[in-house]
């Protein structure tokens, strides 16, 4: 991300408390810390293969994050908002989550438009739906909106139509955007994993120190997910249903139409390539009783080509089901991952890529509206051809234990 877009966007969040103008005006955040248990094998976030946020095996504790989301009604029409984080990583800093501004004019029909230009996240999640982009019922999201927080953000324009009726609503959006050219190189490299590490605009991704090695480079390896690589526009389309009662359910497609052959020189003298990466995803949510069902499932792929004729494709899949209790002020949850990578062209006879499950139970106790205790357990069990090439074993269990406290305001 060029440094002026990030100043302007920093400048955003910084004008929202001096909107004194607004009709409306909020602020919310949280800090969060954590007692830690990570598994042995050294997380991908610091250089290493492992697929969970924390590793290296120690239990201590550690920053969990911070973040503040600010919104100011200017007019009746129009809304701006802006959302900051601070997190623990390989660097450490400020980043800007999403600023936007939305207009929506009132209406008194059963019709209703909105347009937002700035930037934001595409509408793929379903589960991550609180505060700074966390979700209420874990601390680690699933393998898809981990892969959505690190490598996607849309920086355009979105336009939505809504049809309110008596039972159901509908709603269909659609964005063009820039500046995401790069989406798809960690489930490349990398593969699937899960993480509450989200990554906001000015932020730089770490790439495995294995794989910069093996390119003959020097690690640490860095780049920027949220960078343009040539004219082209992306687009997504997201059909939405929701019934009082009953449900929702989400039809999206997203494509960020990059060339598959453009790169920009970055740091170091090396070339930062642009990655096709397009995906179709389906999910849906529900209560029966006191239980919140979340499913959501994803199928894409992500193609590069670094010389002519020379085009690599990578398939990719990933699915989730959670079940979350409203029980007072506990919330347990319990959520169930299945994901998978299949890079192409292979040698006849070999699976080249990735699969793998994940189970993740949280107990969330929030006895105030500004505290909550939330304990999970997270256990994963992956397959990854790429592994034997570093003399390690291609399949890997890990368990990754947490315990944070989380204060709001």
């Amino acid at each position: 991300m060029k440094p002026r877009l990030r100043h302007l966007a920093l400048a955003c969040v910084a004008a929202l408390p001096l909107a004194g103008h607004a009709q409306d005006f909020s602020l919310h955040g949280y800090l969060d810390g954590r007692l830690v248990a990570a598994p042995a094998e050294r997380s991908w976030v610091e250089g290493g293969l492992g697929k969970t946020r924390y590793g290296g095996g120690s239990t201590e504790l550690r920053f969990g994050g911070a973040a503040l989301v600010g919104t100011a009604q200017l007019t009746p029409s129009l809304l701006a908002l802006a959302g900051v984080q601070l997190q623990e990583g390989d660097r450490a800093g400020i980043d800007v989550l999403e600023a936007y501004l939305r207009w929506r004019p009132v209406s008194t029909t059963r019709w209703r438009g909105s347009v937002q230009a700035g930037a934001f996240f595409p509408p793929a999640s379903l589960e991550n739906d609180a505060i700074g982009w966390t979700s209420p019922w874990t601390l680690t999201p699933s393998a898809i909106n981990s892969w959505v927080g690190e490598e996607l953000r849309a920086v355009g324009a979105e336009a939505r139509i809504e049809r309110r009726g008596d039972v159901a609503t509908w709603d269909l959006r659609g964005a063009l955007f820039q500046r995401n050219d790069p989406a798809g190189n960690l489930l490349a490299i990398r593969g699937w994993s899960l993480s509450d590490r989200t990554y906001g605009l000015g932020s730089r991704l770490r790439e495995p120190d294995a794989y910069v090695r093996d390119e003959g480079d020097q690690p640490p390896m860095r780049y920027d997910p949220f960078r343009r690589i040539g004219q082209h526009w992306g687009n997504y389309v997201q059909l939405n249903w929701r019934a009082r009662g009953r449900g929702r359910l989400s039809l999206m497609h997203y494509d960020n139409h990059a060339a598959t052959d453009a790169w920009a020189p970055y740091a170091g003298g090396h070339r930062l390539y642009a990655w096709r990466t397009r995906f179709w995803s389906l999910g849906a949510s529900a209560d029966s009783g006191p239980v919140t069902w979340i499913a959501q499932a994803m199928d894409g792929d992500t193609i590069i080509e670094p010389a002519p004729g020379r085009v690599f494709t990578t398939r990719y899949r990933a699915a989730f089901l959670l079940a979350g209790w409203n029980r007072g002020a506990w919330r347990p949850a319990l959520r169930l991952d299945h994901f998978s990578t299949r890079e192409l062209p292979q040698a006849p006879g070999q699976h080249a890529g990735e699969h793998g499950n994940a189970l993740t139970a949280a107990l969330n106790w929030r006895p105030h509206d500004w505290l909550r205790l939330t304990f999970e357990t997270l256990y994963m069990d992956s397959t990854r051809t790429v592994r034997a090439d570093y003399g390690l074993p291609t399949r890997t269990r890990r368990t990754q234990v947490q315990l944070s406290a989380r204060l709001f305001y």
